[in-house]
């Protein structure tokens, strides 16, 4: 049985964490949003209040 041979499935192990830990976050971290959030002005808007005709 072939699931008994820890050989080949150690490697894919090794291999696949390898690639995981060193290729994909190098990625992710170099990742640039579309849109900076701290690009927007601290200004609060002015927000007349709503009046309730019903009220």
């Amino acid at each position: 049985m072939p699931q008994l041979n820890p050989s080949p499935w150690f490697a894919i192990l090794v291999f696949s964490w390898l690639v995981f830990l060193i290729v994909i976050p190098p990625k992710v971290v170099n990742h640039v949003f579309p849109h900076d959030p701290a690009a927007q002005s601290v200004e609060k808007p002015i927000h007349s209040s709503w009046s309730w005709p019903w009220y």
